[in-house]
């Protein structure tokens, strides 16, 4: 099938074409290989992968007013390529991203020199609803406060940017390895020729990285994941990810503190537990620290934890450093404890707490992002070009009423990727998210959740608004 009726724009980066729509040299053989099957072998491919995500059960969870509806993630058959360069540079920014940002928590729950200093302000810092006082003074098992991190980027003509980074409880690497099995077993022979770097140890190097946070004298850590239960949207993964560590799959009914150690309950009695990987938020993993009502965490959890007894991935008060309005800083946060220029680059951020960027984005809406700092997944922003003028007053009401609480950023012209939309080939936006895992080294699997927004036109990839996913190739060298 040939890409004859293909949009090409020049003022957006294609992924696998360049301006003159000539195929980018590391996609060459993908571009010659779907150019030799039918339009009928394509949507078979397509079938196939979406067949399997559908017998492997992998879903999330749309929350509507009533109740919860379970979808399969919609996913496109052709892989998004990126080359071993390409590649190479992302680790470096990476790594050196995850390093500052792990100083930056160390620092502001204990010195804090870069507020004392005057490169952050203290009240977006301590401010920011994620910031917990309870860790203040606490250091975190060798200064990892963040192990495992999803970093969403983008591309441009400019070339990578970071929009954000997911510091909290990271989503969305089941979807990276399900993509990948998927595509593997339905491009089979194209895969194997294209020398495609693997994804599939992503399980042991995340279990190497939590073992290397296993309190000291621990030679043989007891490892589980603990998940809110199964009305969770991402508990699809959580069941994905205890099997590959070999985990227990816990919930905070089945664990107990009991003088200043974690214990899981069992058959055979107490087990104690060495290292929580937690996909429960800050405010219900101890009641007796945060909120009292929750009935999803472990009385006394915090007090094992700072005692040293029980090593928790990601720490808890993480949050204040995926704040939208401290995103705005990373770059001067490399720069202050790394003595380095940021290899990565921002997107351009307004915040509205100060009164020339309100103003600014206030007369801008039209043509700007605007953000809650505290929202995710898509929630509670503008897209000025996409919105009306009722939309947009509404909105700037919102802005006005609480400047702290919001950012804005340009319009990005998001890299495009060839899709397979109704049995032929169009170009839809796409983002990636890949995932740092940080021990006693920092470690990048070479691959990424690649989002895309599948709806025409539309910069939104999040899977809870039309998104879906592919697989993302990283070539060898």
């Amino acid at each position: 099938m040939d890409f004859d009726n293909y949009d090409f724009d020049p003022s957006i980066y294609d992924e696998m074409f360049l301006p003159d729509g000539s195929p980018r040299e590391h996609c060459r053989q993908l571009y010659e290989t779907l150019t030799r099957l039918s339009a009928e072998e394509l949507v078979s491919i397509q079938e196939r992968v979406t067949r399997s995500f559908s017998h492997e059960g992998i879903t999330f969870a749309v929350y509507g007013d009533d109740e919860a509806d379970e979808r399969t993630i919609p996913v496109d058959c052709l892989p998004r390529i990126i080359s071993s360069a390409d590649w190479r540079h992302l680790e470096a920014g990476l790594t050196q991203r995850l390093s500052a940002l792990n100083l930056f928590l160390e620092d502001i729950y204990g010195e804090a020199r870069i507020v004392h200093d005057g490169l952050i302000p203290v009240d977006v810092v301590r401010g920011c609803p994620q910031y917990r006082i309870e860790m203040r003074g606490f250091s975190a098992p060798q200064g990892t406060w963040v192990a495992i991190c999803g970093t969403d980027l983008v591309r441009t003509n400019d070339g990578f940017r970071v929009l954000e980074d997911n510091l909290r409880v990271p989503s969305g690497v089941s979807y990276m390895l399900a993509n990948r099995k998927a595509a593997k077993s339905s491009l089979r022979r194209l895969y194997r020729s294209s020398r495609v770097r693997e994804v599939s140890h992503y399980g042991r190097v995340l279990l190497e990285t939590l073992r290397e946070l296993a309190p000291e004298g621990r030679s043989d850590p007891s490892i589980v994941l603990l998940t809110p239960g199964v009305y969770n949207s991402a508990f699809y993964e959580h069941i994905f990810l205890a099997r590959q560590l070999g985990a227990e799959l816990v919930e905070g009914r089945d664990l107990l503190v009991n003088d200043g150690f974690l214990y899981m309950r069992t058959t055979r009695g107490l087990r104690r537990v060495d290292v929580v990987y937690r996909r429960v938020d800050d405010d219900f993993i101890d009641p007796l620290v945060f909120r009292p009502d929750s009935l999803l965490g472990v009385p006394g959890l915090m007090h094992a934890y700072k005692l040293g007894n029980v090593t928790l991935a990601n720490a808890p008060g993480t949050g204040v450093a995926d704040d939208k309005s401290v995103y705005a800083y990373v770059p001067d946060m490399i720069r202050y404890y790394l003595s380095e220029d940021p290899i990565l680059a921002n997107v351009e951020t307004k915040l509205c707490r100060r009164p020339e960027d309100l103003e600014y984005t206030l007369d801008n809406l039209q043509d700007l992002v605007v953000k809650r700092v505290g929202e995710s997944g898509g929630y509670g922003m503008l897209i000025g070009p996409h919105s009306t003028p009722e939309e947009r007053g509404e909105y700037a009401k919102q802005v006005r009423a609480d400047p702290a609480g919001f950012i804005s950023q340009p319009v990005l012209a998001l890299s495009r990727s060839p899709c397979l939309i109704d049995g032929r080939f169009e170009p839809r936006h796409v983002d990636l998210r890949p995932f740092v895992l940080c021990g006693r080294e920092t470690r990048i699997v070479p691959g990424a959740f690649c989002r895309v927004a599948l709806r025409k036109g539309s910069l939104v990839v999040n899977s809870s608004q039309g998104g879906g996913g592919k697989d993302l190739w990283v070539l060898e060298d």
